[in-house]
């Protein structure tokens, strides 16, 4: 496998439109990487569609503040789409999601609940009362996987519905890599529920994102992830040409380990990259 090196300058010349993941590409879980908020400036600056696509269970115009709150210009990015705008979409015309009386249980960073909350839902701390689960963020630097296991449990042997906003498998903490959301509904598999997965690699979140674009063709299209498994698989799985880049949870991984996992997932980026920045800002 030969994997083609660019830079942030030819993929600016090649396409129209960027589809770029939050963590890992533009910031870790403290701020934003060196570079990358005057390289998301120069795309828009080349006239250039910039959509920010990142697996929240947060809204969009929650990560853009966020994004912005780190330095990134409001101006350098169209538009900021996320895992849970897609599942609002899809749950607000769920007819079993009842507006004051159904009740969620919901899994996630810093006790956030506002896919519930914007749905209308009930929030209970306890599985045995859910009606609907919402994993959609992890807390797994400092809660355990097993417990984890054992408060989903109640909800998952009943087949409780569970809906993943954000299927990241991994995290960013505290400069480590820790379990994310997606391990944790894994888990929720593991017990015996059936978990709905709405976000990167899935199909529906490039569907969204590409909405508004009109008929730009695909290969004028490209996506920038970190992530193998869910941003290089999902634009494979969305026919867009993709580049990997070498940050976030990969920084320092060597390449035979990166080859490796290029394999286990059975794809290929269209280029790799070693950062997001451009080359007079390295």
């Amino acid at each position: 496998m030969i994997l083609l090196t660019a830079r942030l300058e030819d993929l600016i010349a090649n396409y129209d439109v960027f589809l770029i993941d939050q963590f890992g590409v533009l910031r870790d879980d403290v701020g934003a990487y060196p570079g990358a908020p005057p390289a998301l400036a120069a795309l828009k600056e080349a006239g250039k569609v910039v959509i920010i696509l990142s697996n929240s269970g947060r809204s969009g115009d929650y990560n853009a503040d966020r994004l912005v709150a780190l330095g990134f210009e409001r101006s350098s990015f169209d538009r900021f789409v996320t895992s849970g705008d897609v599942a609002y979409k899809i749950l607000s015309k769920d007819m079993r999601l009842i507006r004051g009386q159904t009740r969620c249980l919901t899994i996630s960073s810093g006790g956030d609940t506002n896919l519930a909350d914007r749905l209308g839902l009930i929030t209970v701390n306890d599985a045995n009362d859910a009606d609907v689960v919402v994993i959609s963020g992890s807390e797994a630097e400092r809660i355990s996987l097993e417990e984890y296991r054992a408060l989903l449990r109640p909800a998952a042997e009943k087949n409780t519905p569970c809906y993943c906003t954000n299927p990241d498998i991994h995290k960013l903490a505290g400069g480590t890599v820790a379990p994310g959301a997606g391990s944790i509904a894994k888990l929720y598999e593991d017990l015996g529920g059936a978990v709905i997965w709405l976000g990167k690699p899935h199909r529906e979140i490039y569907d969204y994102a590409c909405s508004a674009l009109g008929s730009i063709a695909s290969d004028r299209i490209v996506c920038i992830g970190d992530s193998i498994e869910h941003d290089i698989v999902g634009a494979t799985n969305a026919g867009l040409p993709s580049v990997l880049v070498e940050t976030g949870i990969l920084s320092g991984l060597p390449s035979s380990m990166i080859k490796a996992l290029l394999d286990q997932f059975d794809v290929t980026p269209t280029y790799l990259l070693e950062r997001f920045s451009l080359v007079d800002e390295r």
